[in-house]
């Protein structure tokens, strides 16, 4: 007969299986209020954003500093539309880190052993605990990850090597669809890219798919049938007195000589950065649906923002664009810059032809650069590790749509993401022709 205090009907539970037991009561209840989509979204960002201590990452749309647990908590916001505050973020890392470590802990029968991996445990804190098991692997107890959560320009192409010279397009090697980047933790297998476009080399000229010669930049640069860029870039120009001008590149694009020995652009699915883009009307996907499909770029920086910037009124940031064409139209040029897939600012400038050299001309040439972006360099360049500003990178672009003003057909998309440059070249950059497959 069991009365009260009865050990009949099977041992008693060890002191460690009733910690167990209480500690998975008081998770439960702590997570009564991380529904599926939330769990999902929070070890999204957790891959997304690596523990930072006390230090804060650049994200908003004021410039703001941002604490990762605050980013965490701006990220669920954005893909659930649901709230969790900074402190229910931290709460829930507690949480899961206590319950990592109880799991640790129930893997070795052996005192000795489990003393070590506290000691090991006892000096990562809880972030680190989590953000460790989150990285280990995909096979998260949970739905896999969808694609849009990659930082998929990761896998596209490395950093350009060393030997590079600046401002090139060279036929960098791609990875095999499915490896994973040296260096990074995330995976990659959800981009695949063909080795190159369609096409052939010849050294007197490139046929195309209709059998004629066409033009040297030909599914090599970024060219429309209406439109060429021939230059891009974004700068800085530091004016102290008349013997003390510099100017630094942050990033460029020189297409003033093409050759039919450059080679032909790789491809890749405008499907994998819909997200990276605004939605709306008017938005990426919209534009592609409407056409026409040769007009769409992916561009990839590798930004270079190895300068000192005086801390006086001196400095001029901004952006100069030129493009050709052979017919004689005016073009409207729409700039917005996204956080998040999110539109933050938009700048909209309108430029009339001009006749040189057997051809029409537009160049806006020096546009200086808004305030929140002049915020957002200053910013990021005062975080102390190159990874953090690649972090905050992974959700910045920028979308320029050059269309012509009177019949608003468009004949330029480029869709620009961005990372820190490690070259001793400075800036670098590699250039994609965005399809549907």
């Amino acid at each position: 007969m069991g009365g009260p205090g009865s050990s009949s009907g099977g041992p008693s539970p060890s002191s460690d299986d009733m910690n167990m037991q209480k500690g998975d009561v008081m998770d439960n209840e702590a997570e009564g209020v991380w529904s599926p989509d939330i769990e999902q979204s929070f070890h999204e960002a957790l891959a997304i954003y690596p523990p930072c201590g006390r230090r804060k990452i650049i994200l908003s749309d004021e410039g703001k500093m941002y604490g990762r647990n605050e980013l965490i908590a701006r990220y669920i916001k954005l893909r659930t539309g649901k709230t969790r505050t900074r402190k229910q973020v931290s709460s829930h890392i507690q949480v899961l880190a206590r319950r990592k470590s109880r799991e640790m802990q129930s893997q070795f029968k052996d005192q000795a052993t489990k003393d070590k991996v506290l000691q090991s445990m006892a000096s990562m804190s809880s972030a680190q605990i989590v953000s460790a098991g989150a990285l280990q692997s995909n096979n998260m107890e949970l739905a896999p990850r969808p694609p849009y959560t990659k930082p998929f320009w990761r896998g596209l192409v490395g950093q350009p090597d060393a030997d590079i010279k600046p401002f090139s397009n060279p036929p960098y090697a791609l990875q095999a669809p499915g490896s994973a980047l040296v260096g990074s933790s995330l995976p990659t297998s959800n981009v695949s890219i063909p080795a190159s476009r369609p096409g052939q080399t010849i050294s007197s000229g490139f046929i195309n798919q209709a059998g004629s010669i066409g033009p040297a930049w030909e599914d090599r640069q970024i060219a429309s049938k209406k439109l060429r860029l021939v230059d891009f870039s974004a700068f800085l120009e530091q004016q102290g007195d008349l013997e003390n001008y510099s100017k630094h590149l942050f990033v460029h694009i020189d297409q003033s000589n093409p050759s039919y020995n450059d080679p032909l652009l790789e491809s890749v699915d405008i499907r994998q950065i819909y997200d990276k883009f605004p939605e709306p009307k008017g938005g990426l996907r919209e534009l592609y649906e409407k056409g026409p499909k040769e007009a769409f770029f992916l561009v990839k920086f590798w930004a270079d923002l190895n300068v000192n910037i005086a801390d006086d009124n001196g400095a001029f940031y901004a952006v100069t664009n030129q493009f050709e064409s052979t017919e004689n139209m005016t073009i409207t040029c729409s700039t917005k810059v996204c956080s998040f897939g999110k539109q933050v600012v938009e700048k909209v400038e309108t430029e009339f032809a001009r006749f040189e050299n057997d051809r029409f001309t537009y160049r806006i040439n020096r546009s200086p650069m808004c305030e929140y972006m002049i915020n957002f360099i200053l910013k990021l360049k005062h975080l102390p590790e190159k990874y953090m500003m690649n972090s905050v990178l992974e959700n910045f672009t920028i979308l320029q749509v050059i269309s012509n003003r009177d019949t608003q057909e468009t004949l330029l998309c480029l869709a620009f993401v961005f990372e820190v440059s490690t070259s001793e070249h400075g800036a670098q950059h590699h250039i994609y022709h965005l399809v549907k497959d």
